[in-house]
């Protein structure tokens, strides 16, 4: 199987915000050039989960992981997310897509901001 990862944000108006995504985007390809890697976004930029998961698929991925890049299931991931995650299941039933929490849910996450946070005393 080739498998490969998207990394899925909200999106914002200003280019700026995207900037801590693109840099995520870089150190994952530097860590794991095996593994395709797009980002994705969930409205007010590009591109969307569904341009990204036929980007992935167009280049041979057949196993796909989302990865929600939020800080906690808000409602966005609730109840907009899931719609679209299925939108691309019935697009592409050749593909297995799999998805994760929240990153904001990840112990490893929160301990990261708390030693970044006792690093700044």
């Amino acid at each position: 199987m080739m498998k490969a990862l998207i990394l899925f944000g909200h999106g914002a108006r200003d280019a700026r915000w995207r900037e801590p995504f693109d840099r995520l985007h870089s150190l994952w390809k530097a860590q794991h050039p095996d593994v395709m890697v797009e980002l994705a976004f969930l409205e007010l930029m590009e591109p969307s989960l569904e341009e990204a998961v036929t980007s992935l698929a167009g280049l041979g991925a057949d196993q796909i992981t989302v990865v929600p890049v939020f800080f906690g299931q808000g409602g966005h991931l609730r109840n907009d997310y899931p719609v679209l995650l299925e939108q691309c299941k019935a697009k592409f039933p050749q593909l297995e897509l799999n998805t994760t929490s929240a990153v904001g849910e990840s112990l490893a996450v929160l301990q990261a901001i708390v030693d970044f946070g006792a690093s700044s005393l």
